[in-house]
């Protein structure tokens, strides 16, 4: 495909809004990073969108006809379709057979050349859609696989979002402070968001001067019981996967995070300090139903995680000394797994003391 001009960025600068009501329960000031906003509804529009735009501008791509493959029945999967179809590019995705009907129904209205159904798990997807399309390839035509998580350009795609958040926060009024949050609080599956913000953050602190005698920008990442296979392979001192995934949040379902994502979190570059924190499903449920009933968005159990941590104890067992002027951004990740009926479910669950 021959661009004479760049292409566009895939996704979108979002909206960084202070809510009233989380800061008061959580007693300092909580900022949303409304990521659910995005074109394909969660951030993953940001690293895949990135993956896919940095292969469009590849040289060595120059004069070929580039055909993106994604092996996510989710938000990753979703966010290739739209990128690639806003690019101007085809996009296939194969999804194992437990994908929800829903799920298949929004790739192929979101403009996807294929949807193909393939194995029981999305390992078994994703082997079969290498083995068929990536392994063998020739001609003008060229096959691009689109990993989910795993990859540095999914990660820089996702840093993108440390700098909007820094222009976007009023200046700290406080000289100890190089970035102007306390705390990030994001949610972990197989890690892109994390590796992104850590990317994102390191190269912002670097870039903004001696951090030596700075106060450090806490990160927290966060999982459910039953995909929490950051904190795993943390009290493994290894990357371990877990058995299975046991949580209702299925796009937290990585059984295994990136070594990247581990890596940051035993070793957080300079100014940098990670605490990993793991919630219950009903915790993920009750952050899902606060942000209907205060803000009216609707997101996914894999984001409504992060946000109940920002208002409970998790936030200050893992950042110690938080005051009324501190500020904790929350990145609302979003998600395409959830509808009003849902939401509806979860608050029944909730009243009948699902805990």
């Amino acid at each position: 495909m021959g661009h004479s001009t760049l292409p566009q960025k895939p996704w979108i600068e979002t909206p960084l809004i202070e809510s009233a009501t989380l800061s008061k329960a959580a007693g300092c000031r909580v900022f949303l990073k409304l990521d659910l906003l995005q074109p394909s509804g969660s951030f993953k529009s940001r690293g895949v969108g990135n993956l896919i735009r940095t292969a469009l501008l590849d040289p060595a791509n120059s004069g070929k006809e580039l055909h993106f493959y994604s092996s996510s029945g989710g938000n990753a999967g979703l966010a290739a379709v739209i990128a690639a179809r806003d690019l101007g590019c085809p996009c296939t995705v194969v999804v194992p057979h437990s994908t929800k009907p829903m799920m298949i129904t929004k790739l192929r209205s979101a403009g996807a050349t294929e949807v193909i159904q393939h194995g029981a798990s999305w390992a078994e997807a994703d082997a079969h859609l290498r083995e068929t399309f990536i392994n063998h390839q020739e001609g003008k035509k060229r096959n691009i696989y689109v990993p989910p998580f795993d990859h540095p350009d999914v990660w820089t795609g996702a840093a993108t979002m440390v700098s909007e958040i820094a222009a976007q926060l009023p200046p700290h009024d406080s000289s100890d402070r190089i970035f102007p949050a306390d705390a990030i609080i994001c949610s972990v599956g197989g890690g892109g968001l994390f590796n992104g913000i850590m990317q994102g953050l390191d190269e912002y602190l670097q870039s903004h001067g001696p951090s030596d005698k700075m106060q450090d920008v806490h990160v927290l990442a966060v999982e459910t019981e039953g995909a929490n296979s950051l904190a795993h392979s943390l009290r493994a001192g290894r990357l371990d996967s877990i058995p299975a995934i046991t949580s209702l949040a299925t796009s937290l379902g990585a059984r295994c995070v990136s070594s990247q994502t581990l890596k940051y979190a035993q070793s957080p570059p300079a100014g940098i300090n990670v605490a990993s924190v793991v919630g219950s499903d009903a915790e993920a449920a009750r952050g899902v139903i606060t942000l209907a009933d205060e803000l009216r968005l609707q997101v996914e159990l894999a984001c409504g995680i992060s946000v109940e941590v920002a208002t409970g104890e998790k936030l200050k067992q893992a950042v110690q000394g938080l005051t009324p002027e501190s500020r904790v951004v929350v990145v609302v990740c979003g998600g395409s797994n959830v509808t009003a009926e849902m939401i509806a479910e979860y608050r029944q669950k909730l009243q009948d003391g699902w805990n």
